[in-house]
């Protein structure tokens, strides 16, 4: 009987059903269709009213992020490629996704603590890595710390990543939060799976996923694919910024917040005139891992990390040389005009993009003090890459903990002078904190907790120059006859994924709370 049924099956209204399957699908199509609205306003109000009684009342400096996401959403669609065909869903619900992850790790404080616990355990999982280290490079690995101890994990999570594709676990996860996406914000399979897997695996590797389809993708779906690798980072990447000790509980949300803000970013600039015709079932039927055990899953994963590290190394070589030049240039004409210490701050290209960049830190939140600092790493992040960024953040993080510690020591060393006042153990020299009786300078200063915070966010994506090559690559050779369309759309995607991002680190600064532990 199944058999006689299967082949009685004919297609009605587009979808593959037979007889009373069919009219279940489709009852169940218009329930879910006559829901959609009441709770899309249901939701808007939640958010209006805890914007106005929680944020508005309690914290209302966290309001200035509020300008931020409309200036992103106003000025993408101001220059969106079609603005009268741009659908409101896919941005809407976007940034609701965004809204309730954000409430989730930055308010609710079982959230918060679960996520702070997740990201220690991240951390210690990774810290497993040190063994292997000292095997292969010695006991004092960690004199060449970022070759020997942040590149070397990359390795050992690359080969965790494997096994867990290997095992099936990987496919599951990247499947239910593609089909989560795609029947929330109404994108495609294919966008949604690309945005899904970005979570977890890196931007050239993710469209992997979906090479079959990409030939007949339309130019708004590759647009998407574009910005969903621009706007997200990979895990074994991440592995590395958590070494840096980049706290790693907000990299997990950020990682998380980005995919759907990928897509509401992408369909808001380049929105969808065509209907897709990727088959859901196709798309989410994800192959299996060719690897016939655990123990060879392991090896590939760990082989295969071999190319991204060397990737990473010899980048960071090339771009902080290829830094310090333009900076040396820069620094020689501002001399010729008089723009040296002691009296202004030398020309370069961090000085350039504290200002250029100032205004989009100061509507993500960024305390006005540290707008400056942020800007400079924003425009690190945009020009070289995001991980020269991180390290930067990483100094301010680590002042801020020596800071910590010194005003301890401080205390405890206080005397009193002549007129019975407290001796100043520290002052000021520009933004650095010198320390006149240890003798000890925390160049480049310290940032508050909420400027870290925002900060982590906002530079978590690899929308960067340098990526645009690496993006054109990948895509250009998974489908050659789509080059000219994915050529002429990827520095808008690179663009959006900045946006992107922003507008995560937006989502962070309207819903960070000062008396929460970070």
């Amino acid at each position: 009987m199944f058999f006689a049924g299967k082949y009685l099956c004919r297609r009605f209204d587009g979808n593959n059903c037979c007889f009373g399957f069919c009219m279940d699908r489709n009852k169940s199509q218009r329930m879910l269709d006559a829901l959609r609205m009441p709770v899309a306003i249901g939701m808007a109000l939640f958010i209006v009213i805890y914007l106005i009684m929680d944020i508005a009342m309690e914290t209302p400096r966290n309001l200035t992020s509020l300008t931020g996401i409309v200036f992103f959403v106003v000025i993408l669609f101001v220059f969106s490629n079609d603005p009268a065909r741009v659908k409101w869903r896919p941005v809407f619900w976007g940034l609701v996704l965004q809204f309730l992850f954000a409430l989730l790790i930055l308010r609710w404080r079982f959230g918060f603590l679960a996520f702070k616990w997740l990201g220690e355990r991240v951390y210690e999982f990774l810290s497993y890595t040190d063994k292997g280290s000292i095997f292969v490079f010695g006991e004092k690995y960690t004199d060449h710390f970022f070759a020997f101890k942040a590149l070397t994990v990359v390795v050992f999570f690359s080969t965790t990543v494997s096994v867990l594709y290997y095992l099936g676990a990987m496919q599951f996860i990247i499947c239910k939060i593609a089909r989560l996406m795609a029947s929330t914000l109404g994108t495609s399979p294919t966008e949604s799976l690309n945005a899904a897997a970005n979570i977890f695996i890196g931007h050239s590797e993710a469209p992997l996923l979906i090479k079959p389809f990409l030939p007949e993708m339309t130019n708004s779906e590759l647009h998407a694919v574009l910005t969903g690798g621009f706007a997200t980072i990979a895990g074994t990447v991440m592995a590395a910024y958590i070494l840096l000790n980049v706290p790693a509980n907000h990299l997990l949300s950020a990682s998380v917040m980005s995919a759907p803000a990928a897509l509401a970013m992408s369909k808001l600039i380049y929105p969808e005139t065509v209907r897709s015709h990727a088959d859901p079932d196709q798309v989410y039927q994800m192959d299996k891992s060719p690897e016939r055990n655990v123990i060879e899953a392991a090896s590939n994963g760990a082989s295969q990390s071999i190319k991204l590290i060397a990737n990473i190394a010899v980048n960071m070589i090339a771009f902080i040389a290829m830094l310090e030049f333009v900076n040396a240039t820069l620094d020689w004409f501002g001399a010729r005009v008089g723009l040296e210490p002691p009296n202004h701050e030398r020309l370069t290209f961090q000085f350039l993009c504290s200002y250029i960049f100032w205004p989009i830190a100061a509507m993500m939140g960024v305390d006005l003090t540290d707008c400056r600092k942020v800007a400079e790493m924003i425009g690190t992040k945009i020009f070289i890459n995001e991980l020269v960024a991180y390290t930067d953040l990483s100094v301010y993080m680590n002042n801020k903990l020596n800071f910590t510690w010194y005003q301890q020591i401080m205390q405890n060393m206080t005397s009193l002078d002549s007129n019975g006042s407290d001796v100043i153990g520290w002052y000021f020299s520009g933004d650095d904190i010198v320390y006149t009786e240890m003798n000890i300078t925390l160049q480049k200063g310290i940032m508050s907790e909420r400027s870290i915070v925002i900060s982590t966010y906002a530079l978590c994506g690899f929308s960067n120059i340098s990526s645009l090559g690496i993006m054109l690559g990948a895509l250009g050779a998974l489908a050659p006859s789509r080059k000219s369309d994915v050529s002429s759309v990827v520095i808008s995607a690179m663009i959006t994924g900045n946006a992107a991002c922003f507008m995560t680190a937006c989502i962070a600064g309207l819903l960070y709370k000062e008396e929460v532990d970070f």
